[in-house]
């Protein structure tokens, strides 16, 4: 018996990314990053939690998605908040 074909990297993302867009609301601002896991994938997402004027000052959150080998996502939790005018440790 054939194994499941795991999608192009690509696809994946896109499913699990809609996944996570249908379940919990958040609108996506961006795929910050994709890793291959002992159990299937992990990716990283900002989302956009307040939209404020001027832009730089809306608050994001990452979010970590875990997906299995065929883009099912798995689970999911918040790792971070800060502004969008915020940089890594500050």
């Amino acid at each position: 018996m054939n194994a499941p074909k795991t999608p192009a990297l690509k696809d994946l993302v896109s499913c699990v990314v809609d996944e996570f867009a249908e379940l919990s609301g958040e609108p996506i601002d961006r795929v910050t990053g994709v890793r291959r896991t002992d159990d299937g994938w992990s990716v990283l997402v900002d989302v956009v939690d307040v939209e404020r004027v001027p832009p730089t000052t809306s608050v994001l959150s990452t979010y970590r998605l875990d997906a299995d080998e065929q883009g099912h996502l798995g689970g999911y939790e918040r790792l971070r908040r800060f502004t969008r005018a915020s940089t890594d440790g500050h």
